[in-house]
């Protein structure tokens, strides 16, 4: 392999895991979404709200390869924090009001299929980006992995509370997953408009 041809190999593969990662992002914010407002379920808002900030980060990150549509990375930064804190009280406000309401968030299948995918390919799509922003550098990239590995740990989460829920038949497990969210997206949040990735994961 020629000098040449081995940084264009990186670039590509660095491209190519990014463009994986959009593309899931956005059949996991669309599936989540429709979960939430289907169901009424706000575990399953606090997820779709990180799939947002996800979305944004590797529409970021694959950004600084498209001649033209270079959008900074403190900016994006900027911008995925102020979104994480109005989506973190929005949660606490749904999450609250449903339960002081007693509004009952429906079981909601869809949401458990996708937190358990997301589940087994969030970690999977973490290291990868880990391993490729090591070879490259690249500082974006190295942040969107752990922004992947945050997913995770919210899939987690939003999991146990949707199983709980649609085993036991207890609603306010739902909103209890919702709370339980709320602290890494601050945090995420905070981190991202300090400039620097969440060193929660």
């Amino acid at each position: 392999m020629s000098d040449r041809s081995a940084p264009q190999n990186i670039r590509k593969r660095s491209v190519a895991l990014t463009a994986v990662t959009l593309s899931w992002m956005l059949v996991e914010l669309g599936v989540s979404a429709y979960s939430a407002f289907s169901a009424h379920s706000p575990a399953m808002l606090a997820f779709g709200s990180d799939s947002l900030v996800e979305t944004l980060s590797a529409a970021t990150v694959l950004s600084q390869w498209i001649p033209g549509i270079h959008l900074s990375e403190r900016r994006a930064a900027r911008i995925s924090g102020g979104l994480l804190f109005l989506l973190a009280v929005a949660i606490l406000l749904i999450a609250v009001g449903s339960y002081v309401l007693r509004v009952e968030p429906e079981r909601t299948f869809a949401g458990i299929g996708i937190t358990a995918a997301a589940l087994v390919v969030m970690p999977v799509l973490a290291r990868l980006k880990r391993r490729e922003a090591a070879h490259t550098g690249n500082a974006a990239l190295a942040a969107d992995a752990v922004q992947s590995a945050t997913c995770a740990y919210i899939a987690a989460i939003t999991l146990l509370g949707l199983a709980l829920r649609a085993l036991l038949g207890i609603a306010w497990f739902d909103n209890l997953a919702a709370l339980a969210a709320i602290p890494l997206l601050v945090r995420e949040g905070r981190e991202a408009l300090r400039g620097k990735a969440c060193g929660c994961c």
